[in-house]
């Protein structure tokens, strides 16, 4: 039996997706090989501004850009458990869940309910804010089903994160050329351990 024609596709990127992989994607690695956008007050102002968050008045602190790096990695943790990444422990999982249970703390939402339905949203303004609409947009994501779907790319050290639009939601690289580099990888490290077992 066909899908309703209003029921959305589990291809499709929602728009709380988009909002929190522009965040996530502020990391020095990707396949860009991009600068670090939290490293400091200055550097993470500058993002803020890109993207119309603040303005140019704004304050930014030293311990803002730390939050947002803890905040960020934590969820790259998580995104790298999401594709199947073999490096991604049990115990940093733990860590970084445990990072972000203190962050939903720190940064607690509200209900917002409207004749439309409900939704979430930062009780505070400013950076605090912005933290607060990241974490909402994770619940947002969770609710639809498709948090899972939010992965950080397997290949060292890209981790750029992407929402995996594949039916059988498979994906764990970013792109054909970090699977491809990752295969090479993965190829040269047997024919390395078949060279010590028979020399051995």
């Amino acid at each position: 039996m066909p899908a309703p024609a209003t029921e959305r596709s589990p291809l499709t990127q929602p728009a709380a997706a988009d909002t929190l992989l522009r965040f996530l994607n502020t990391h020095a690695s990707g396949p860009r090989r991009l600068p670090e956008r939290f490293a400091d007050a200055r550097t993470m102002h500058t993002w803020l501004q890109e993207q119309g968050l603040v303005t140019g008045s704004a304050h930014v602190t030293e311990a803002d850009a730390a939050r947002a790096r803890e905040l960020r990695d934590a969820l790259i943790t998580v995104l790298l458990a999401h594709a199947g990444d073999k490096n991604t422990t049990p115990e940093a999982i733990a860590r970084a869940e445990e990072q972000l249970r203190g962050l939903s703390t720190r940064y607690p939402l509200t209900t917002v309910v409207t004749a439309a339905g409900a939704s979430l949203a930062g009780t505070r303004t400013g950076i605090p804010g912005l933290f607060a609409t990241v974490l909402a947009n994770v619940t947002e994501l969770a609710h639809a089903g498709v948090w899972d779907r939010l992965r950080a790319c397997r290949h060292e050290p890209c981790h750029f994160c992407f929402f995996d639009r594949t039916r059988n939601s498979s994906a764990g690289y970013c792109g054909p050329k970090c699977a491809s580099r990752a295969s090479m990888r993965a190829y040269r490290q047997r024919r390395k351990e078949q060279a010590a077992a028979t020399a051995g």
